[in-house]
């Protein structure tokens, strides 16, 4: 809401939390809790709905936008994807639906935790599933690019393989290692940078990131396994007395890949034209980001 309302777009917003609600109307905003209302108003004025609940929640929320206003764009936030498709495919949404994931966020929620500049030069991930429909996909790219981000196209199921190992692992990861600390005397006492930075996610509330691990559950086992199967050579090693060589030089070589890691621009694709949809998705798959609005068949100029 923050980041629209800062580039001139009209937005209003719905929070079930009477706090939250009057918080952000404090600030200025256009925010209710009542659901209804805000359905309604986006009905009449054909809004684009922005769904940012856990997936737990998508459930509830689908129907009443299934009741009330069924011909609105529609796109999430949601930090996985797949899960979402099928939910929105079952409450007959899915002609009017394509899904989003900008990859930023702090570890703190809440109205206050909010921050209008949270998404200048993040990915933006908007999907190309085959059902996805140019013109929704435009309005999502536009309101991607207008809050600052940069805009990753990319399949669902793509989405969360990639996401299950740069998000949701080191949520498990974070959460094991804050444990582990944890269960050590000393060992909070001593605790600086390394371990700060490396459980940092483990300060998000614990509902949010059961639910995104959980919903993508598939992806994240087979990365988890390859994760366990890492760590158990290198506990094997040092049980045996032998060099970490090969997981410490294989590690620091992917983090300095990473590290140079190119973004080019897409610029080339129509939004529209045939095979649109397959070429944004290799783009997204090579590295490639949208930093300026695509064209689109049939505009003008």
């Amino acid at each position: 809401m923050r980041a629209a309302v800062a580039a001139g777009r009209e937005v209003f917003g719905y929070n079930r939390s009477l706090e939250a609600v009057q918080a952000a109307t404090a600030d200025g905003f256009d925010a209710t809790e009542d659901l209804d209302a805000a359905l309604t108003r986006a009905a009449a004025g054909n809004a684009l709905i922005v769904l940012a609940v856990p997936v737990p929640a998508l459930g509830q929320m689908l129907g009443r936008i299934r009741e009330t206003a069924p011909n609105c764009p529609l796109t999430d936030v949601t930090s996985v994807k797949t899960a979402v498709l099928q939910e929105v495919q079952a409450f007959g949404l899915l002609d009017r639906f394509v899904g989003g994931h900008p990859m930023a966020g702090t570890a703190h929620s809440g109205w206050t935790a909010g921050d209008a500049r949270l998404f200048v030069g993040a990915p933006w991930v908007i999907s190309v599933d085959e059902h996805v429909d140019p013109e929704v996909w435009t309005l999502v790219m536009n309101l991607a690019l207008d809050c600052g981000a940069v805009v990753v196209p990319a399949r669902s199921d793509e989405h969360d393989t990639a996401a299950a190992t740069i998000s949701h692992l080191p949520h498990l990861l974070a959460e094991a290692l804050a444990v582990t600390a944890g269960e050590v005397p000393l060992a909070f006492a001593l605790a600086a940078g390394s371990f700060r930075d490396g459980t940092r996610v483990a300060a998000s509330a614990p509902a949010s990131v059961r639910a995104m691990c959980e919903a993508n559950a598939d992806q994240l086992v087979s990365v988890l396994e390859r994760m366990l199967e890492l760590l158990s050579h290198a506990r094997d090693a040092l049980a045996e007395h032998k060099p970490l060589t090969d997981l410490v030089e294989a590690g620091h070589a992917a983090r300095i890949r990473y590290d140079n890691f190119g973004r080019p621009e897409v610029v080339t694709v129509v939004i529209g034209e045939d095979r649109w949809r397959d070429e944004l998705a290799a783009a997204g798959r090579a590295g490639g980001v949208i930093r300026s609005a695509l064209p689109v068949l049939g505009s003008r100029g």
